[in-house]
This record gives C-alpha cells, structure tokens and sequence, in this order.
C-alpha cells in the first residue's frame, strides 16, 4: 500500500516489517463537542485501520485525549465545573458520537492527566541531554538545538522568526522555543522536580507514543493543522530523546470548511457531530467524508451531502433487494461473476494507492448500479446473489457503513404488512394499501419497492433533508 507522506512529499510504502502497523492519531482537547472536521479525520483513520486488518495487515492504533489544557480550564469556569469533570464529560460525549458514526475502537485512548509520570520523564531526558531548559516560567525546547526543525513544515527558523507564529515570554532564551512544562499555581496543577504545573501541549503526545508504540512508529498522523506547530515540535522532541527516527510516515488529513473556511471552534462555524448525525445520519456523513482525497479540504454544504445520501440511497435499495431475493436465473451469468471479482479488483487497488477513497467509492457504485438492475430485471441466479452479498458487505465493512438492523419482531410486523397490502392492492383497495405504506414509513422508516409480480421493502437510514 503505497501512503504519501507529508515529511518527504512523496509516496512510501506502508512499512509492515515489524508485522504490525503502529498508528498514532492525534485526538481531540475535549472542552466541547465533536465537529465534523474532527469526524473527517477520525473516519480516515477508521478506513484506514479497517482496511490493513481486512488484508491480514495487524495494526495498533492509539488515539489520544488532551484532557487538560487552557480551553478546558477556561470553559470549566464559564459552565461552572470541575475541569477535570467537564473533559470526562466530553470524552464521554465524545464516544456517544464515534459509535453513532460506527468508527471501530482504537486499541488505546490514553488521557494526558494519567501519564504525567511518562511526561515528566521525557522532560527530564531532554534536560539531561541539554535540549531543554529552566526558566522562570517553566521548561523549554531549545529549537535550534535540534537541526533539523522545520522539516516537516519546510518553515526554515529563519522564516518562523520573520513570521513569528511563537509565543512571546521574555524568559525564553529565544523567542523559537516552546514549553514542555509551564509552572502554574491554580488548579488543576500537577507536581515535577521543577515546580507545580501542567505539561505543555506538545510534549504529551511524544510520551504517550513512546510509551505504547515505542521509539519510533509507522505512521503518525491527524490534521494537517497540527503539521505546525505541534507535529513539527514532537519531532523535535521525540528524536532529540530517542536519537530516533520518529515515525516513517506523517499523514495528514484536509480541513473540512464552511464557504472555503477551516471549520473550527475559535472561529464559531462549526457543526457538531450530533446535529449532523440528526439531519443527515452516520452512513451520509462517512460517504461525505470519503467523497474526496483525504489530503484535500473539503467544503461543507447541501449539494455534497445530497450527493452522499443519493449514493446511499443506491446502496440500501441493492442491499434489501438482494436479501430478498427468492432465486431465478441469469442470461448474463458471466458478466454478472465477473464483475464481482472485477469490483472487489478495483476496490483493493484505488485504497491501496494512497486511500483513494473517492476512486473506490466510484467503482463500488457502479457495481451497486449494475445489481439494482439485474434485480429490478430479475437477471439473477443463487449463485450470483450470494457472491454479490458478500461483495457489497465486504466493502461496506472497509468503508464503515452499516445497514440498518430490523428486530425479529419488527420483521414479522412489517412483513405482514406488506403482505395484506400487497392483498388491498389485488383488489384494487388502493387507499388503504397505501395508508398502510405511510405507516411503514412513519413507524417503522421502512420504504417498500414494488415490482412486476412482488414487493420488497428496506428499512432506510432515517434522514431530514
């Protein structure tokens, strides 16, 4: 699988030789709810991971929570909590809406306020080591101990001082330098060889990777926000105390925006996951987050989400067709075979060119298309029924989407439904069987598909465009 890399510019292969993947993704500070530029790049990470384990490709991947930080000691005070209290309030929120968005679990998700021993530990390696410093207001990097800062941003330390995107504290040595611990007398605080304080931002994510993927990792990975400075930073940290590599691949995902503008909580144009999920649902929302390279922006509005609910829509209708599919035969028995082998082809072969979802996507509905048809045309065997299902679930289980479930009650209700609608049709009864259509839709979000000779019916994933 070939991945590009934001480090070198270029495209790599995905290193396997260690026989497992090690994935660390940058997670989100947990002082509001979850928007959809973070579901964006939560849900690549998901395929990603989704997609090495369905080619026997082991992986561990770790999502990290920032779980004390200024924003959230600021928002504490506004609603009146904890801090501490208000990030497990979020965190849990934050879970509430990655199951609704069916992300699989990652492996780890260590919380900064459980690994200040691991951070101070580090801290205290670069002091040792002479990268690091004490000063009035806390322990710095010193950047230009480190030569090859700004290789991952390509920002050379002489345009970072002409730009100055720095903090200024007169107490630095220069103004480059950023903080690993900032000493801090109100709560939260937590306690160091140097004073009482709490860790740096960028510090925190060096020590969690070090402490569960090890010295140096396959892929390190979030927002291309985070290149700089907190990406750049964790590099220079990370091999000035390992004397190592950091990671062999930085992958990096577009911002989502708002008429072309990074969507972001400073900015007040976001929109939460949840509000999201309630208008368009889980399904809509990855198919929209999928619609273009990962490595491009992708811009927020009607028309794209439209689009994926279409697609969806597509995918439904074939999904319920083919589980009720009674038997037959084929004219194009070949074909049809083919195409399955064919589709799963060119599936494997656009993910494994950089995760190009959009281009698997494409070839994913074309393959959905051509079995809608063959079903509506009643041009299918057994065989190529079952072929066909395991090739849609296949691919919906990479791409995270998930049909609707019906309970076996539900089931018996709605079958004998449409069954004595099908009896109100015969005899010609037609405002009654489709009275009995508006309340499959209304309580049960069940659409029905008439045919020729039978009617089938699907449970759609409820939306309010």
């Amino acid at each position: 699988m070939d991945i590009y890399d934001t480090f070198t510019k270029g495209y790599h292969k995905l290193p396997t030789e260690h026989n497992v993947v090690r994935i660390y993704v940058c997670g989100v500070t947990v002082y509001d709810r979850s928007h959809i530029g973070h579901a964006r790049t939560i849900i690549v990470f998901d395929v990603l991971h989704r997609f090495l384990n369905s080619k026997g490709v082991s992986t561990c991947l770790v999502q990290n929570f920032t779980d004390v930080d200024d924003k959230i000691i600021n928002r504490a005070r506004i609603e009146g909590i904890d801090p501490i209290e208000l990030a497990k309030k979020y965190i849990q929120l934050y879970f509430e809406d990655f199951h609704a968005l069916n992300v699989a679990e990652a492996n780890l998700y260590p919380r900064v306020t459980e690994h200040i021993s691991e951070i101070v530990q580090v801290i205290s390696g670069l002091l040792e080591k002479n990268y690091a410093y004490i000063s009035t207001n806390g322990v710095y990097f010193r950047v230009k101990s480190f030569a090859k800062y700004g290789s991952l941003s390509k920002k050379s330390t002489e345009q970072l001082e002409a730009g100055s995107r720095v903090e200024v504290d007169s107490s630095k040595e220069d103004p480059l330098d950023f903080a690993l611990w900032k000493f801090h007398s109100d709560y939260p605080t937590f306690t160091s060889p140097w004073g009482n304080g709490r860790p740096g931002w960028h510090i925190e994510c060096s020590a969690m990777v070090l402490k569960y993927l090890g010295e140096s990792i396959e892929i390190h990975g979030g927002g291309n926000d985070l290149i700089f400075p907190h990406h750049e930073n964790e590099i220079a940290q990370s091999e000035s105390y390992t004397g190592k590599k950091f990671a062999r691949i930085w992958m990096h995902v577009g911002m989502v925006t708002i008429n072309s503008e990074k969507m972001s909580k400073s900015l007040g144009n976001i929109v939460p996951i949840n509000e999201a999920l309630q208008k368009w649902g889980p399904n809509v929302i990855r198919l929209f987050c999928l619609s273009v390279r990962y490595t491009k922006p992708l811009d927020y509005k009607d028309s794209l989400l439209k689009e994926a609910a279409q697609k969806w829509k597509q995918i439904e209708v074939c999904v319920w067709e083919l589980e009720d599919w009674k038997g037959g035969s084929s004219n194009n028995k070949g074909r049809l075979l083919n195409s399955c082998a064919s589709t799963s082809r060119l599936f494997n072969r656009a993910m494994e060119n950089n995760l190009d979802t959009p281009s698997a996507i494409r070839e994913f509905m074309k393959f959905v298309n051509e079995f809608v048809n063959s079903v509506t045309a009643d041009d299918l065997d057994e065989e190529i029924a079952s072929k066909a299902k395991l090739t849609i679930h296949t691919i919906l289980n990479m791409l995270g989407l998930k049909i609707a479930s019906v309970n076996p009650e539900d089931r018996n209700q709605i079958e004998s439904m449409v069954k004595l609608r099908e009896k109100l049709r015969k005899e010609r009864k037609f405002k009654e069987a489709d009275s009995i259509r508006l309340e499959l839709a209304k309580e049960y979000s069940v659409e029905l598909l008439d045919h020729k000779y039978r009617t089938t019916w699907l449970k759609s994933e409820c939306t309010s465009f």
